[in-house]
């Protein structure tokens, strides 16, 4: 596996004693109110810093002093080159959207089915009983337990 190593510094920073790296990483890291996530990125950012008057610590040191693997370290050095400082410090959203298990006519059967007496032989509805009954009354084709428990979850219905 080929390890390339990235340098980090800016060569035309009007600030010499902040090492290098744009303010906002100094920031980050002295305040102490920003997410952990982003702390952690930005002093490893700030150990590997090659500008002047930075450390330039290694991948290793820098893995072994913040308690992160060091592919960690060699991900932020690569997006704070490709991507730069804003897009590195802040937390990327998942670029995946979940379809919805059950759209709105089949909550409200679901809703219903669960306030409803249970079968007989049981006291009370199971999230599999109600998955199941979905199914056989041909409400949904296939339907999961748990698509069944976080719907529920959010309706706010009284049982009683």
């Amino acid at each position: 596996m080929r390890v390339a190593r990235v340098l980090l510094g800016v060569e035309d920073d009007p600030r010499p004693h902040s090492g290098g790296l744009p303010w906002p990483t100094r920031t980050v890291v002295g305040s102490g109110t920003a997410p952990a996530r982003m702390g952690t990125r930005a002093r490893v950012l700030l150990k590997a810093d090659h500008g002047e008057g930075g450390p330039g610590w290694s991948d290793a040191a820098i893995a072994g002093a913040l308690d992160v693997h060091p592919s960690t370290v060699q991900r932020v050095r690569r997006q704070f080159v490709v991507e730069g400082l804003a897009a590195t410090l802040a937390r990327k959203r998942p670029d995946r959207v979940d379809a919805r298990a059950l759209d709105g006519r089949q909550e409200a059967h679901l809703v219903a089915l669960a306030c409803s007496q249970p079968p007989d032989g049981y006291a009370r509805w199971s999230l599999r009983l109600l998955a199941g009954e979905l199914v056989r009354l041909e409400v949904v084709e296939t339907v999961s337990h748990e698509a069944v428990r976080q719907t529920l979850k959010k309706t706010t219905s009284s049982h009683g």
